[in-house]
């Protein structure tokens, strides 16, 4: 298993630098964002971008950003949005909105889902069944910010139970940030719901019918029984690697949520570096977003070994 592990990392590693690269390149490629009239920031800016090498060949170029990436942990200088401030200082203000709110959506998402899922495929071929199984389809089939502008307008405008808008400000668990951040949650949340419910169901339905379950009513397990000791274990192989899947998916759904809720987070202020030429940070939204994923499927993968010791014993081989 070690091994194994260690073979995943390296691939990981090398996955990330060619993205990355390729990131870098087609960035750099771009005309160079202009610069304010001459001061003290501006001339920072021009030394930093000397010293990056940005006359010089893209690979040389790559070297160095990897280089004080890896020895100073330096991402450079954000060069329009908010220029001449350190990159990683401002990724790093903007990163607990984006994770908490992401966070509370899947946590919220799991139960729910999961639960819905187990009730469809126990009620199979029921009305119960049918209903759970289209209500999923028609909310799989529409986009998160869909679901924010109708929530807005529902929630937020007509009921007025919560504000348009996510609260400013840091203290992200006190109660009128809890509440701000309700809406957001609600709208990331539909859709994982719905993806939970449809692999559990079909999941379930497959081993619920399958000849080990047969046995394990025959030893005079009751239904119940038989359902949760082996059938849900089994079907957690399954589940297990889509709640880090769709945490993923959720992280880059975010990213119109949070402009569409003002979420001082990752995903606004991706998008506002795109849209304003802010390479630097563009840069480093990019790294962290395929950081998280190369490791959640390393984590899929590591923890699929631990829920089936089959897969875990393959591994030795």
């Amino acid at each position: 298993m070690l091994k194994y592990v260690i073979k995943r990392i390296l691939y990981m590693i090398l996955v990330f630098l060619i993205i990355t690269l390729m990131c870098f390149v087609l960035v750099r490629m771009l005309p160079l964002p202009t610069l304010p009239p001459e001061d003290s920031h501006t001339k920072v800016v021009m030394m930093r971008r000397e010293a990056l090498g940005y006359n010089e060949p893209y690979l040389v170029q790559f070297w160095i950003f990897l280089k004080n990436v890896i020895t100073k942990f330096d991402w450079g200088l954000s060069e329009k949005l908010y220029f001449g401030q350190d990159v990683w200082t401002i990724f790093r203000q903007k990163l607990p909105a984006t994770m908490i709110v992401n966070l509370y959506s899947i946590i919220l998402s799991i139960p729910f889902g999961i639960a819905l899922g187990i009730l469809a495929a126990l009620k199979k071929n029921s009305w119960v069944d049918y209903t759970i199984s289209t209500l999923t389809m028609v909310v799989i089939s529409v986009p998160s910010f869909v679901y924010a502008f109708i929530i807005q307008y529902v929630f937020c405008f007509k009921l007025k139970w919560f504000p348009f808008l996510m609260k400013s400000g840091t203290d992200w668990f006190s109660p009128a940030m809890f509440r701000s951040m309700i809406p957001p949650v609600m709208a990331l949340s539909f859709g994982v719901i719905a993806q939970f419910t449809r692999t559990t169901r079909a999941e379930l339905t497959e081993v619920l019918t399958s000849e080990f379950m047969l046995l394990a009513r025959t030893k005079g397990l009751t239904k119940a029984q038989a359902t949760i000791r082996h059938a849900l274990r089994n079907c957690f192989i399954v589940i297990v690697p889509s709640i880090f899947g769709e945490f993923i998916g959720i992280l880059g759904g975010s990213l119109i949520i949070e402009k569409i809720f003002a979420i001082p987070g990752v995903g606004g202020l991706t998008l506002n570096a795109i849209n304003g030429l802010d390479y630097n940070i563009y840069m480093l939204s990019t790294c962290f977003y395929t950081i998280v994923s190369l490791s959640a499927s390393l984590v899929v993968d590591i923890s699929m070994g631990f829920i089936d010791p089959r897969i875990r014993m393959g591994s030795r081989k």
